[in-house]
């Protein structure tokens, strides 16, 4: 039969279709209106073209989701962290449910849920890639719409941790001479050319003219899963970029070029068997203890024959504790203190020590290696912290003849 309701010998009754491949398809209801109400439903969704099979959504989002995930053509690194919060948070909890069981409000509950143990930033990622499932399930007539709509997530809160900036004095006389001789390089590159980790950890001999003093970003270093790579292109098309070498930066550059061979490929920032620094041991094993030298993150201070270290945690509590040697308590305050300077952060000061020297705006772009000037103005000219720019715009001096009337009453120059 092309369409109807049918009475059933149980005393349900019956309503029978064609889906728009012409399959006859049936659904049983407890009474005869329902039956007719969801017939009429079904005849008019084949009509406009908007057919969802009843059936279609107890397929699991566990078996939607990897066929998703299957298709997708993404960078490797974004592969790599889609899959493990998939992994870790979103199929843990949705896998085994049926499609069309999954509404807006176990999503938010989930969501409330999330809100309490992790970051705002992963929880956000969560509902991206539920409701990117769910979308995927609408598009492929699964379900009829997308449950993850209007479901609120938890606005991130700037923190005074977030992009610090490094004084130029602080940067040059304190940190980059307490890091170890090996890696000085590429701490001086990223706060004296803005680059980010990836691109320094990435620069090749071909791409560094100490004589004529500019460096160019050409290709990058990617890390998945504790494996380095090279890939033959910047984060963009703005990010193939030419940048020059203050002085300073290219006598250290020579010094390390002397000192140390090029890695594979002829990196330049090799570790000592020749591949690629992982960012990662980096941050532990370098950076972080750099910091604790330079004093930019908790203290180490000799008390007697031992040291004290001091930091804060992530709760805001301090401690103190005594170590036999430095290096010690150097590692433990590296380890256990909470915020601290990002090796990011250098790209950060650099873009902000140009805007504080009134280097134009689109000048700041072509160096930093952003699509938009948008970008360059939003992150970094409203961030600046020297205040003495404010007070010369202002000429903050009294007049010195009295008719040219009050204070204040002056066009600046």
């Amino acid at each position: 039969m092309a369409g109807g309701i049918r009475k059933t010998a149980a005393g349900n009754w019956r309503a029978y279709w064609r889906d728009p491949a012409g399959r006859q398809t049936s659904k049983t209801f407890g009474t005869k209106r329902e039956a007719t109400v969801f017939l009429a439903q079904m005849t008019a969704t084949t009509s406009s073209g908007a057919y969802v099979s009843p059936h279609a959504g107890r397929v699991t989002f566990g078996e939607h989701a990897r066929a998703w995930m299957a298709s997708w053509n993404n960078e490797a690194t974004t592969l790599a962290r889609d899959a493990s919060i998939m992994r870790t948070h979103v199929l843990a909890q949705w896998g085994s449910w049926q499609l069309a069981k999954i509404d807006h409000m176990a999503v938010q509950t989930w969501i409330t849920g999330l809100s309490a143990r992790l970051s705002p930033a992963t929880v956000a990622e969560c509902r991206r890639l539920t409701s990117a499932v769910m979308r995927s399930a609408v598009r492929n007539r699964l379900i009829p719409f997308n449950p993850c709509e209007e479901v609120k997530v938890p606005r991130r809160r700037r923190r005074d941790t977030d992009d610090q900036v490094i004084d130029r004095n602080s940067f040059r006389r304190r940190l980059l001479p307490v890091v170890p001789d090996r890696h000085r390089g590429i701490v001086a590159v990223a706060g004296g050319c803005g680059l980010r980790w990836g691109e320094a950890a990435g620069l090749c001999a071909d791409a560094l003219d100490l004589d004529r003093g500019t460096l160019r970003v050409i290709r990058t270093v990617i890390e998945v899963a504790g494996h380095t790579s090279f890939k033959p292109f910047p984060k963009s098309t703005a990010g193939r970029r030419s940048v020059p070498l203050p002085g300073w930066l290219t006598t250290i550059l020579r010094e390390h070029r002397e000192r140390y061979p090029l890695g594979e490929g002829d990196m330049i920032f090799a570790n000592e068997v020749g591949g690629a620094l992982r960012r990662t041991l980096f941050r532990s094993r370098v950076w972080r203890p750099a910091l604790v030298r330079a004093g930019q993150l908790g203290s180490v201070t000799p008390d007697g024959e031992l040291f004290a270290a001091r930091w804060t945690d992530d709760a805001g509590k301090r401690h103190r504790r005594l170590f036999d040697d430095e290096p010690a308590a150097v590692r433990h305050v590296a380890r256990e203190c909470a915020g601290g300077l990002r090796f990011h952060d250098l790209r950060h000061s650099y873009a902000t020590w140009l805007v504080d020297d009134g280097v134009p705006p689109n000048m700041v772009q072509r160096v930093m290696g952003h699509e938009r000037s948008s970008t360059t103005l939003d992150l970094y000219t409203r961030r600046t912290e020297d205040p003495t720019r404010i007070l010369r715009a202002l000429d903050d001096e009294e007049p010195d003849d009295p008719d040219d009337g009050p204070a204040g009453a002056q066009v600046p120059a």
